[in-house]
């Protein structure tokens, strides 16, 4: 490895990447109407020119102009090793120092959102990974990532088919997430798990914005940070597209991000020499702060980060309901392969109290393969909970997280040699979490230190595979007390032990002590407590208990978790003591919100998963239970009283929630997906009526712009919202919109645009439908996009996201 990445990657030296790409092609004239990856082979002289700008200003690294260069964009107009041969000669050619190798998104959403296979987005990642090593570059520069399921996919692919450093870049849009609801702690925790060099921030925000999102970054993760900002926001002057931020206001932003820590630094979009040679100025002579993060467990989803520090205690409860052991209904749903029957589970726990989900769908007739890895990416659509794969099956766990997008919990391993060198591994190789239980070969321990002595073993084997003590939980094992009443308090001194002396977080399946006895949610109960007090984090319970989780709510007051008790507060005023006699003056609940629990404790509150109806079903986005109320209400309800009064609020209050950041992309479109199959149902009883229609709209990406992500999430929506959509692709010359606003008669089009150098080309199209066709409206979106920006163009809507262009149909189709 080059000396000068090393000491970066190691935080002994700061890093200077060079600046904007397009930006300089759009001045060279060179970029409008054609992609810009396709100039290494046309213009090289050109490229070449503009890397050498970047170097004499002072850039340590060089971006090779491959942004786009995949199989997906390039679609058969060059090869991909042709286009990275090419881009890293130019760069070498420059006199670059290092040349990092760039590779962007592939341009289409992977499932459960796209049609896109983790698998597929691997193989076209590797082709670009292979290509960028035989070329001779020195690094990867994997940036403007928005899913951190591609992300993944393109860092295995980066790091299983070449030995080259690999930085990542996520961009984050102005509410502080990605379009899919990724928080910067979410990405850095994820990347960092995934063992990636050095990784941050580009594009989307100005060098201001982008400082407070990387401070959230150095909080959670001692990797080197890399920051390149967007020189402000675009306007458009002479046909071009400008930035409001000079490189002097850019270079004082710079110099508050190297104060906090930030080792490697560059420019994005509107960002030329001129800032790059100030950011040069600013780090002469500097050494990156050196930073120490507190350290905790963590594990993540695409859109939730739990963290249970290691210095202070905090509890986290895994939902144990998705097991097939006892529950006939699930196993005939992984026989039939009915996932939505799990995701329906999976929603009640995450309503239900539950921070991580269990999922274990072993059977011996199914492909626990095939469902583990089907399962994991069904839920990850549909909830925001973190995952734990449980499974004895080393190829399900394996293809499970692999695919996962996040830091999951692999359940579990144990003190039996040949299970711990066949897991950790796993484990290791991509970044999860992993559960270690206290059996071995001669069965589980009779005693508190028989168990101590497996875990002590299970935690040295980790730490031999790079595994550290923070991604660990020890499961102690309760054991039932119907055969040995001294279990209980061994597995309690086990945990004592293993917190105390091992320093690592421990996990329990708390009803197991229980098995043979009547009553059981009174052991269980009384057990959880016992255990939390002893030192357990993570227990492994069905949320859906009260018992239980008045348990979890009133630790988490004494524990200090609970700050100022306000949950706890907010959950139980008013309610009614099922033991208080009954001249006790305690506050009770109306007689309506009460419900009988299997566990024969009174409810806290109304239980919320118990609420059948269409506005909650859609809201939570349940597809079947969704179908099924309709047919049902079909009976006393006309179809258009339905819609009316049930599915169109519905959808509303998911916008709302949508815009108050309650709900991310993901649940958005499994919300509106729901919503589709009540539609349908209505379908099949007025197949014929013109009064279900809900209007016609097009969408494009505009002329020389090949980026259509964004737009293909918009006409996903509003196909779920019912509207006909007519998707005329990428890159779209103004008259083919033209063409087919005649065609169909068009009210509504909307039009997309990524890149910078682009957006001209929607101004054209703009004012070609005003002319031609006054009585369409147009509204506009894309990452380079403001609202001033599209009032300048002529647009008369301005849709920041997917949710507000289905809000923008209702207004214009009444």
């Amino acid at each position: 490895m080059d000396t000068l990445l090393h000491k970066a990657i190691s935080g002994d030296c700061h890093l200077l990447f060079d600046g904007g790409m397009g930006t300089m092609l759009q001045a060279a004239g060179l970029a409008a109407g054609e992609l810009p990856e396709l100039l290494c082979l046309t213009n090289p002289e050109h490229i070449e020119a503009i890397h050498r700008a970047y170097v004499e200003a002072g850039s340590d690294v060089i971006t090779t102009n491959t942004f786009g260069a995949n199989r997906l964009k390039l679609d058969g107009r060059a090869t991909v090793d042709e286009v990275y041969a090419a881009a890293v000669s130019c760069a070498r050619a420059a006199g670059a120092h290092l040349v990092a190798a760039d590779i962007g998104p592939l341009g289409a959403l992977l499932r459960p959102l796209g049609t896109l296979s983790f698998d597929e987005a691997y193989d076209a990642f590797a082709e670009q990974a292979r290509a960028a090593s035989d070329a001779g570059a020195g690094l990867f520069i994997i940036e403007t990532m928005t899913d951190v399921l591609e992300v993944k996919a393109a860092i295995l692919a980066c790091r299983e088919n070449t030995g080259l450093p690999i930085f990542v870049t996520m961009t984050f849009e102005a509410d502080g997430r990605t379009f899919l609801g990724t928080s910067p702690e979410v990405a850095a925790v994820t990347l960092d798990a995934l063992g990636v060099d050095a990784l941050g921030i580009n594009c989307s925000q100005g060098p201001h914005e982008l400082r407070a999102l990387a401070q959230r970054m150095l909080a959670v993760t001692e990797k080197p940070l890399i920051v390149q900002a967007n020189a402000g926001l675009p306007h458009v002057e002479h046909d071009c597209t400008v930035f409001d931020i000079g490189p002097e206001e850019y270079a004082a932003a710079v110099r508050g991000m190297v104060d906090d820590g930030i080792g490697i630094l560059g420019g994005c979009c509107g960002t030329d020499p001129r800032h790059i040679a100030l950011i040069a100025d600013v780090l002469r002579g500097r050494t990156p702060r050196k930073r120490e993060v507190p350290q905790a467990f963590t594990v993540t989803s695409a859109q939730a980060l739990i963290s249970l520090p290691t210095e202070s205690r905090a509890i986290a409860v895994i939902g144990e309901r998705i097991n097939p052991t006892g529950k006939k209904r699930l196993k005939e749903a992984l026989r039939t392969r009915d996932f939505d029957y799990l995701v329906s589970e999976g929603i009640a726990q995450q309503e239900q109290g539950a921070d991580i989900l269990d999922v274990n769908v072993g059977l011996p007739d199914i492909d626990e393969v095939d469902a583990l890895q089907v399962a994991g990416e069904r839920l990850s659509g549909a909830v925001t909970l973190p995952l734990q794969f449980d499974s004895t099956v080393p190829a399900a766990l394996e293809a499970a997280v692999r695919r996962y997008p996040g830091k999951p919990i692999i359940n579990s391993v144990n003190g039996k040699q040949e299970v711990l060198d066949e897991i950790l591994p796993i484990a290791a190789r991509y970044g999860a979490n992993v559960i270690g239980l206290t059996l071995d070969e001669a069965g589980i321990p009779t005693t508190a230190e028989q168990r101590f002595e497996i875990a002590t073993r299970i935690v040295g084997e980790a730490e031999r595979h790079g595994i550290p003590r923070t991604r660990l939980l020890i499961d102690c094992l309760a054991m039932t007390v119907s055969t040995d009443q001294r279990q209980a308090l061994e597995t309690l001194r086990a945990i004592s032990m293993v917190k105390e002396r091992l320093g690592v977080k421990c996990t329990l399946g708390v009803s197991n002590v229980s098995f043979g006895l009547p009553q059981r949610p009174l052991l269980n109960g009384a057990f959880l407590a016992a255990a939390l007090g002893a030192g357990l984090d993570t227990p492994i319970l069905n949320p859906g208990s009260d018992r239980y989780m008045d348990a979890v709510r009133t630790f988490r007051v004494l524990n200090g978790e609970d700050a100022g008790a306000r949950d706890y507060i907010e959950r139980y005023a008013g309610w009614r003591d099922p033991y208080a006699k009954s001249d006790d003056k305690a506050i009770r609940l109306p007689d309506a919100t009460a419900s009988t629990r299997v566990d024969g404790n009174a409810p806290s509150a109304p239980s919320p998963n118990s609420e059948r109806s269409i506005g909650h079903f859609v809201l939570t986005g349940r597809k079947r239970e969704t179908a099924e109320l309709t047919r049902e209400l079909l009976n006393t309800l006309s179809p258009l009283d339905l819609i009316d009064a049930h599915l169109i609020p519905a959808l509303d209050e998911v916008g709302t929630r949508f815009d108050r950041g309650e709900l991310f992309l993901p649940q958005l479109m499994a919300s509106a997906e729901a919503a589709r199959a009540g539609f349908d149902v209505i379908r099949e009883q007025m197949p014929a009526s013109k009064e279900l229609d809900k209007g016609t709209i097009c969408v494009a990406t505009v002329e020389g712009d090949i980026h259509d992500i964004g737009k293909n999430i918009v006409k996903m929506l509003l196909d779920n919202y019912g509207y006909t959509v007519i998707d005329l692709g990428r890159d779209v010359k103004p008259q083919a919109v033209l063409d087919a606003v005649r065609e169909h008669d068009i009210k509504l089009v909307g039009l997309s645009a990524l890149m910078t150098t682009t957006v001209p080309n929607m101004a054209k199209t703009i004012d070609l439908l005003h002319r031609e066709a006054p009585g369409t409206l147009v509204m506009v979106g894309g990452a380079v996009l403001t609202p001033e920006y599209a009032e300048q163009i002529g647009a008369d809507f301005y849709a920041k996201d997917a949710a507000e262009s289905a809000r923008i149909a209702a207004k214009v189709f009444g």
